[in-house]
């Protein structure tokens, strides 16, 4: 089965919402709050920013947007690593959710660069 851009669209958009909840739940620490805000938006720029390279206007847009994508969904696996280890967070929901992430950014990464050898094909 491929992956559809709905399906990325819908995975992107359930990646932000678990990722808000998840951090939602952290102690209330000044680390914690700065930690949560950023992964907050590296999580919801994911999918949003998805959703915008799915409308793109032309090739170099997509590509341009989807490197955006990968970059956002690289940065989510970064916070979400330094929240887990600061907090020597143990939950299977935050492991399914870190799991999520590096994933995520695997296939945005993977996309980035089949969408560029595919533009220099033409």
């Amino acid at each position: 089965m491929s992956i559809t851009p709905e399906i990325m669209k819908s995975r992107s958009f359930r990646f932000a919402l678990s990722t808000l909840r998840v951090i939602d739940k952290l102690n209330g620490s000044v680390a914690n709050d700065i930690m949560g805000r950023q992964v907050m938006r590296s999580a919801t720029s994911v999918g949003a920013n998805y959703r915008s390279a799915c409308k793109a206007k032309s090739t170099a847009d997509f590509i341009n947007n989807l490197k955006i994508v990968e970059e956002e969904a690289d940065e989510s696996v970064y916070w979400l690593e330094l929240i887990k280890e600061f907090n020597s967070v143990q939950s299977e929901e935050f492991e399914a959710l870190l799991r999520e992430s590096k994933e995520l950014d695997r296939i945005f990464s993977k996309s980035a660069i089949t969408a560029k050898n595919n533009n220099k094909i033409k």
